[in-house]
């Protein structure tokens, strides 16, 4: 069997914080120094999954920096790493639509991994899927319905696999609370907070507020979640959204004037086996939390069916580092282990932030052999682009509300899901 599996190529659109963990200042200063994409991709080489790989982003002046970062963080952290990759712009040169030229060298079967802001997401996914090459995109995959609904259409008709990284599917709490929540009976209740620190605003300083929000940039994972939880328990019909402001557009960070600080979209769920059930999601995102709180990402959520609710805390898991000049911190391993094995190589495979990459080039792996189809994916419960077209609902819906200040619905056309 495995003779039929080829290495996959792979491009990585983004050369930013969770591709490398390099930002425009330097070394990430947040949870993921050395990156989550360009790390796990090195190691799937090294295991034999992978073959070769490229980058691109819209300034070939980075790549020096961030050859020397990975050389130094990754080659000089863990055995043999093979780092190398094409890049794109070359010469240094500042080109927004390089992605094109880097897509345009590739063959049918290759596979692309999109980590660029939230607004660039669907162009170059488009670009991609219309070439025959397999997609892994960030959430929020699109931030239009319409876009989204577009992705479903062509991945089908090219018959690529195109996923969006949903990566807290992965996590063992989460996975384990959703086939909690299936013995539950009805849906009556959610409720999630989701926040990074004020910091965040100057590593995102370049598109907050001008090309997405942090309802779009946070709230998509709960969303996602509950959407996931949900998916034959009940449907949206209704979002209303509520913004706070102020913090992001005064001193220091000086954000865009239409910068919110804090999104909560309120949403209507509507049993899809009785009709007099239903229930209320509320969905909070927030980049103005508290600096030095501890967690780089404070999260929780609960969850209250007819039988019985859940209470996820997945900020604070019983392990906390205090140290002098810092104070305490509490850790997440279950997401990214950049600590190397016994034997000095890099041991984070069972990292949910790994496995949902790896997922993605296993299942384009098995399509290029002719294992699998990429409409199978779409009942395994993984985040397929068909099974993650509720959250871009919502998350659109949300952002509507919030422009028009009016409630916004959403209903099923045939087998296409609609605003109105």
């Amino acid at each position: 069997m495995s003779e039929q599996l080829r290495k996959l190529n792979v491009l990585m659109c983004g050369t930013g914080e969770y591709t490398t963990g390099w930002t425009g200042s330097g070394a990430s200063k947040s949870d993921k120094k050395i990156g989550v994409v360009g790390l796990t991709l090195f190691d799937l080489r090294r295991l034999g999954k992978v073959d070769q790989l490229g980058m691109v982003g819209v300034n070939g002046g980075k790549f020096p920096a961030i050859r020397d970062h990975l050389a130094a963080n990754i080659g000089g952290a863990y055995k043999d790493m093979d780092l190398s990759f094409d890049e794109f712009p070359k010469q240094g040169k500042i080109d927004p639509e390089a992605y094109k030229e880097a897509i345009d060298k590739m063959s049918a079967g290759d596979a692309v991994i999109i980590f660029t802001p939230d607004s660039t997401h669907y162009s170059i996914a488009i670009y991609a899927i219309e070439r025959g090459i397999h997609v892994l995109v960030t959430k929020p995959a699109t931030q239009l319905l319409a876009h989204h609904n577009s992705l479903i259409a062509a991945a089908k008709k090219h018959n690529v696999v195109c996923f969006v990284e949903h990566h807290k599917r992965f996590d063992p709490v989460y996975s384990d609370a959703k086939a909690r929540a299936a013995t539950l009976g009805e849906f009556n209740f959610f409720n999630a907070w989701m926040s990074q620190p004020k910091s965040q605003l100057e590593t995102f300083r370049a598109w907050a507020g001008k090309d997405s929000d942090i309802s779009y940039y946070l709230s998509s994972h709960h969303i996602d979640i509950c959407a996931w939880i949900l998916q034959d328990i009940a449907y949206p019909t209704r979002v209303v959204a509520s913004a706070a402001t102020g913090i992001a557009t005064s001193e220091p960070y000086n954000c865009v004037s239409q910068t919110e600080d804090t999104i909560t979209l309120m949403v209507d769920w509507q049993s899809i086996k009785s009709p007099k059930h239903k229930g209320t999601g509320v969905y909070t995102a927030s980049w103005t939390a508290p600096l030095k709180a501890g967690v780089h990402s404070a999260q929780h959520w609960y969850y209250m069916g007819e039988k019985g609710d859940i209470n996820v805390d997945q900020a604070h898991r019983g392990y906390d580092v205090t140290v002098d000049d810092t104070g305490k911190t509490w850790y997440n391993p279950f997401y990214m282990k950049y600590s190397p094995s016994e034997s000095g190589h890099f041991d984070g495979q069972r990292g949910y932030g790994y496995i949902s990459i790896e997922k993605f080039v296993d299942a384009a792996r098995s399509v290029n052999a002719r294992l699998s189809q990429p409409a199978e994916f779409d009942k395994h419960g993984l985040p397929t682009i068909a099974n993650t077209v509720l959250t871009t609902a919502i998350l659109n819906a949300g952002r509507i509300s919030l422009d028009e200040k009016r409630a916004v619905g959403i209903k099923k056309e045939g087998e296409t899901w609609v605003l109105e």
